[in-house]
């Protein structure tokens, strides 16, 4: 009865509970407010092409399920391996409903937007039940978790960095085995936790791991009989259910080695500098500093980097906030990649990361991601601390503690606070996609060749094959394949006749005779294709001409684009 009272207490969701995660909310709907409000033709503008991309993968787990681990909607005839790719499949299928119904721009803002409240909102849970009692400590650090710098810059392209709910949980389930929770109960919700993070987030999952052996070895008393009896009973859970997927994911059609993101990683001055999307964000300094928008894994400014280390050596006493500091700081290190750069300067002094990014698994994360493992650490340490100066505050009566400790957190926050996030009006999708006329041209068996074709660069298509409910394959596109090695590479290799398009889509002047006509012939042929499509485009005069001296001269207007069938 005692365990049950316990277990019921720590459910139990309070009126505090409930204010903290509408707040959370409402800071996530405030962030995403120029996306809400149109949700027809709303992009994010630092998201690159990657919306496109996400809101594609959600296309396919609504429409074409049975083609969730491979499938041939892009590339064709090849495929695309969703499993080597961020497909999300543990989001995407759930919300196909709001897929059919609203769009993949609005599952494409409901995994954002809740996402990151979730997230948040699991922290917030997980500290509040585990590590600190005071509730407002924990509300502080669950907001941190989900709302700092790095993950606010993900933010903008990357949900899978977004919707980090479900690892919470997973090291409250670590925490209760290290404590001498029961190893077969919390060892089999670790693995069905495990197993759905897999569907959700592989890399974040693996940055989690890494995090938590680094712990471990910061505090090796941590390292119970207990915790590895739990954690083979994980396993056990998990490899069944996952065995096949992964075994897709790697051996599968289209699998690949590794990223190669090889020597990337932070430059030091990175950590003390302000984001894009913070209050103090600094341009001039971020230009110099960040890779693209998407990815300032650091940027946490210099007054948070005071403040981690006045509380590193204020708590550095508490065995568990000792450890926690250490793995901050070996996360952080390892951020750094293979050479140490600071201020945009390559230093040449070597770094740990080397020794460990060619390690199976590990070749494939980008070494500049592992500083956010920082910021769930952080936002504990900042939980911790509220806890204890709250209790000092009880018995100081001359010195207005509470007064100082949350004006410093105002003045260290407030400066990394977010932004909303800023959107462009997406091109409007031609009627050819959206009234079903691409019927007559195109269907299940047979590819349509998008002109100019998907790229990393240009993954327009994408989207109107989405709000075709992915009736029909496109050829090659935006997404991660193998190269012409088995290393992994960002989006198809390219066939002569595509790269002739793009290149007239740069401008280049391009002269078509025979040979480039029997080429298209041959191409044509290899990608299965019906039709040829040419949507608005910044070149259309010099690409229908082009299509014309490929394909033939009888291209039709229909419902918004040039239509030759092939």
């Amino acid at each position: 009865m005692m365990v049950l009272r316990e277990a019921t207490r720590r459910v139990q969701i309070t009126a505090v509970d409930a204010a903290v995660i509408a707040c959370y909310v409402l800071g996530a709907l405030l962030l995403y407010s120029h996306l809400w409000t149109d949700l027809d033709r709303a992009y994010l503008v630092n998201s690159l092409q990657d919306q496109n991309m996400f809101e594609w993968f959600f296309g396919v787990a609504a429409y074409a399920p049975d083609d969730a681990l491979v499938t041939t909607l892009q590339n064709h005839p090849l495929g695309v391996n969703m499993m080597a790719n961020t497909s999300m499949l543990g989001l995407g299928i759930p919300l196909a409903p709001v897929t059919w119904v609203f769009g993949t721009t609005a599952t494409w803002a409901v995994v954002l937007t809740g996402g990151m409240a979730g997230s948040a909102a699991g922290w917030y849970w997980v500290i509040s039940r585990h590590l600190a009692q005071s509730r407002i400590g924990a509300a502080i650090g669950g907001g941190f978790c989900a709302f700092a710098p790095p993950m606010i810059s993900h933010a903008n392209a990357h949900p899978n960095f977004v919707a980090m709910f479900v690892l919470p949980f997973i090291v409250s389930r670590v925490i209760v085995l290290a404590r001498g929770g029961n190893p077969v109960r919390n060892g089999l919700a670790l693995g069905l936790l495990i197993t759905y993070q897999v569907f959700v987030g592989e890399e974040p999952l693996l940055i989690a791991a890494i995090t938590l052996v680094v712990y471990g070895c910061a505090r090796p008393a941590t390292v119970t009989r207990n915790l590895l009896k739990g954690l083979g009973v994980a396993v056990l859970v998990t490899l069944p259910l996952v065995a096949y997927p992964v075994w897709k994911q790697f051996y599968g059609p289209q699998s690949y080695s590794n990223m190669g993101h090889g020597a990337a990683g932070n430059d030091l001055a990175a950590m003390t500098a302000f984001g894009r999307s913070s209050l103090a964000g600094d341009s001039v300094v971020r230009q110099r500093l960040e890779s693209n928008p998407t990815e300032e894994n650091a940027f946490f400014g210099w007054p948070l980097v005071i403040l981690v280390v006045v509380l590193a050596i204020w708590l550095w006493r508490v065995a568990s906030a000792r450890a926690l500091v250490i793995t901050a700081g070996v996360m952080a290190v390892f951020s750094l990649g293979w050479w140490l750069s600071v201020n945009g300067e390559k230093t040449g002094i070597p770094m740990p990361w080397m020794a460990f990014s060619q390690l199976p698994l590990l070749n494939s994360l980008l070494g500049a991601r592992l500083s956010m493992a920082c910021v769930p650490v952080i936002g504990i340490l900042i939980a911790m601390a509220c806890q204890r100066i709250l209790t000092l505050a009880e018995h100081a009566t001359h010195i207005p503690l509470r007064l100082l400790w949350f004006g410093t957190l105002a003045a260290v926050l407030l400066p990394i606070a977010p932004t909303p996030f800023q959107t462009v009006q997406r091109p409007v999708t031609p009627e050819f996609f959206t009234e079903g006329m691409w019927r007559d041209y195109a269907g299940p068996d047979r590819s349509v060749i998008m002109v100019p074709p998907a790229t990393s660069s240009h993954s327009l298509p994408l989207y109107w094959q989405a709000q075709a409910g992915m009736g029909f394959p496109i050829i090659e596109g935006y997404f991660v394949g193998p190269g012409t090695t088995k290393e992994g590479h960002y989006g198809a290799i390219q066939r002569p006749t595509s790269r002739l398009l793009e290149a007239i889509t740069r401008g280049e002047e391009k002269s078509i005779g025979p040979d480039e006509r029997e080429q298209a012939r041959r191409d044509v042929e290899f990608w299965r294709a019906s039709a040829v499509v040419l949507g608005p485009s910044d070149r259309p005069d010099e690409l229908r001409r082009a299509c014309d001296a490929l394909f033939g001269t009888g291209g039709r207007y229909v419902g918004g684009v040039w239509v030759w069938p092939v």
